[in-house]
């Protein structure tokens, strides 16, 4: 093979007739050296100095060189920490475009740049090679791939710049949710052909989901100190390469497995949001080991203390905090998203800890070059975007702050929600405002009730069967004595810890996982639904299980799934979100139940309007709601709804709402351990039925206004 200049785009290794051009970015390096290695990987068999540097960019042509050739890059240049400079070159460093790594990465000292026994620690420099003990880059070659399929709409092309509002959001682990699936083949289980299987996919659209949202997916390390403990980084939050898909959800050589995962989600109708995470990398702190970006331009790579560099800025938690602000490093992520779309077919992506996105030099800020960046991009600025809208850095929680054609994970519809069916006192207003979509969220900055990404639980926190069950975490065998993991879950366990065979316990606790679900689908914006929840899936009461690739986080699968009586459950309220689309309204509601408008009124369990005085009243746990809306094409009528909600600790009669021009109202749904028909346990004063409803129990019932629309 021969070394010629080569081009300086793309970055990263680009597959010709003729060979493969490689290029990497490096403003402060001295020198770049391609390390070529035999198939296996075992063996380095040559060395080529990359010759020119345009624009801080090293590239090189190399000839006769063919897809699937392993590769690693050594950086020449200052080793001074104190200014932020780490270079190595006795350390095998992966490109941040690789398409594909081969090798597991395990602790070792010689992927450390400093002796780790010296007492000066980082300051110090380690002469070990590490090529040995390193993951290596594989030369990928998409130029054959065809068009992306796209996503079977079952809805007119009209609803499509606006489905977000439509949809149901499933957040599942790809690891977590075949692991133990009896209907997928054994090699496949754990992996992106799992999840494509037609035992997957099938579960998936009888359930009624329309959107996955994948826990990350791209390359990922574990952590040193969770090595140490014989554990691994089960979630994935500790991205090492971003255009690569994580070799453990591989089931055999091909990368592009991941890509025929998402046409089988799309020929279901099902589209594929990535969880990402652009805010830090594997590297962690001073002391993390180095295994690219560090070796590769330390100083441009991460943001680093201004008035010690030796030092990272710690936004994340994580050690360290990707420089987003760095036009190559935003080059960097803009070039990952495009490459998930346009080649793996992507729709959309969850950003980790997106406030760290939008930071530049004085803090979080919706006009930053990376949220500019998007909204100008042609690709990235038509799919769905959604922000995690929090980091640990000054000013980091953002919600509700994020630019327009952005949605964002409401943590505040998530304690309030968990609050109010707990019980707890003069909660009504909140969660009056949550259910409603929080406009005093986001509708100041014209956004829509879509903004918001409901959900109640996900993977960060308690399942909601342990919501119910558990007051306390247990996460003692994340090995940091209980430590970890949030302190305040506002959880109950009604009277037993964890696991209970006392029925009434159980049968409480069965009410309130119903209880809550149908809140969630019922609520303006967009449901999210954590994977396993719909079938009571618990983990033992750890709120933390970043750590726990086992059974304890692995979805159970039984033989029978028709015998769950909370899948048939969610079911049903999936169902009923799709029918009635006044439950997703593409615009806030501001005005009381009628015939011509969508409307929205909340009533006391009297049936009289609420009123500023009945607002105010802390201990009063019942609620009814009214909501009217579009019409269902079928029927060319005004459809509306009537929510009773009761979290006191006793039962309580309902009157019902009395409203001009409806039909009778009828039963849809109620979430009482009485099976019988609502109706059945009616009371009759004055003509106006009074409803008794159970502690902690809902029902639901559907009316219609009989004077039709005539627009319609």
């Amino acid at each position: 093979m021969k070394l010629t200049n080569g081009k300086p785009y793309p970055l990263g290794a680009s597959v010709d007739d003729c060979g493969v051009n490689f290029a990497l970015f490096s403003a402060h390096g001295t020198q770049v050296t391609l390390c070529i290695f035999d198939e296996h990987g075992h063996d380095e068999i040559g060395r080529f100095i990359l010759p020119r540097k345009s624009q801080h960019i090293w590239h090189g042509y190399l000839e006769g060189a063919r897809e699937g050739l392993l590769y690693g890059y050594r950086v020449d240049g200052l080793f001074q920490p104190l200014s932020g400079h780490r270079f190595n070159i006795n350390k095998l460093l992966l490109d941040p475009y690789a398409k594909q790594l081969v090798g597991e990465c395990r602790d070792n000292p010689c992927h450390y740049s400093y002796i780790l026994e010296d007492s000066e620690q980082d300051l110090s420099f380690d002469t070990t090679d590490n090529a040995a003990s390193m993951p290596k880059c594989r030369v990928v070659d998409y130029r054959l791939l065809g068009p992306v399929t796209p996503v079977q709409k079952s809805y007119s092309q009209e609803e499509v710049s606006l489905s977000l509002r439509r949809s149901i959001i499933y957040e599942l682990h790809v690891k977590g949710f075949t692991q133990l699936h009896p209907d997928i083949v054994k090699h496949r289980r754990g992996t992106f052909a799992g999840l494509a299987s037609p035992a997957s996919i099938s579960y998936l659209t009888n359930l009624g989901i329309t959107c996955v949202e994948l826990m990350p997916v791209q390359s990922f390390f574990d952590e040193p100190f969770l090595q140490q403990k014989q554990l691994s980084n089960y979630w994935g939050y500790n991205s090492i390469g971003f255009f690569a898909p994580h070799q453990g959800y591989l089931s055999g050589d091909d990368v592009f497995e991941f890509r025929h995962m998402v046409t089988e989600f799309h020929k279901a109708g099902i589209e594929v949001i990535l969880d990402v995470v652009y805010n830090h990398t594997a590297e962690g702190n001073r002391l993390g080991p180095t295994y690219s970006f560090r070796g590769i331009d330390n100083l441009s790579y991460y943001r680093l203390s201004p008035s010690e560099p030796r030092y990272y800025i710690n936004d994340t938690g994580c050690g360290n905090t990707l420089n987003i602000a760095h036009p190559n490093v935003l080059q960097l992520v803009m070039d990952s998203l495009r490459y998930w779309v346009e080649v793996m077919g992507v729709d959309g992506f969850r950003f980790d800890l997106a406030t760290c996105m939008g930071r530049e030099t004085h803090g979080f800020d919706t006009g930053s070059g990376f949220f500019d960046a998007l909204a100008q991009d042609p690709v990235l600025s038509q799919i769905r975007l959604i922000a995690e809208p929090w980091d640990i850095g000054p000013g980091g929680y953002q919600l509700g702050q994020f630019p327009m054609g952005w949605s964002e994970w409401n943590d505040r519809y998530r304690d309030t929600i968990r609050r109010f069916w707990r019980g707890d006192a003069g909660i009504l207003p909140e969660f009056a405002r949550r259910f409603h979509g929080s406009s005093d969220l986001f509708e100041h900055s014209g956004r829509p009730p879509s903004a918001s990404i409901n959900f109640v639980t996900s993977h960060d926190g308690f399942s909601l069967m342990d919501l119910v069950s558990y007051s306390l975490r247990h996460n003692e065998a994340n090995g940091e004595d209980n430590r970890d993991g949030h302190q305040e879950n506002f959880s109950h366990n009604y009277g037993v810890e964890g696991v209970t065979d006392d029925p009434d316990i159980n049968g409480l606790r069965a009410r309130q996982c119903r209880n809550i679900l149908t809140t969630l689908f019922l609520s303006q914006g967009v449901p999210m639904l954590l994977a396993g929840d719909e079938v009571g899936h618990s983990q033992s009461g750890n709120n933390n299980a970043y750590c726990q690739d086992s059974p304890l986080s692995w979805r159970e699968w039984q033989q029978d799934i028709s015998s769950n009586a909370l899948l048939q459950f969610t079911r049903k309220l999936i169902h009923l979100r799709k029918r009635f689309p006044l439950l997703c309204h593409r615009q806030y509601i501001h005005e009381g139940a009628n015939v011509d408008a969508p409307g929205l009124d909340w009533f006391c369990r009297q049936g009289l309007v609420m009123t500023k005085a009945l607002w105010s009243e802390t201990q009063t746990r019942s609620l009814s709601l009214v909501i009217t809306g579009e019409l269902e094409a079928q029927k060319g009528c005004r459809q509306a709804l009537l929510l009773m909600l009761n979290t006191d600790e006793k039962s309580l009669g309902f009157c019902l709402p009395e409203l001009d021009n409806l039909s009778p109202w009828r039963c849809l749904l109620h979430t009482q351990d009485n099976e019988s028909p609502p109706e059945s346990v009616a009371l009759s004063t004055n003509s106006n039925p009074i409803y008794r409803l159970q502690d902690r129990s809902l029902m639901l019932f559907y009316a219609e206004f009989k004077e039709p629309v005539h627009e319609c």
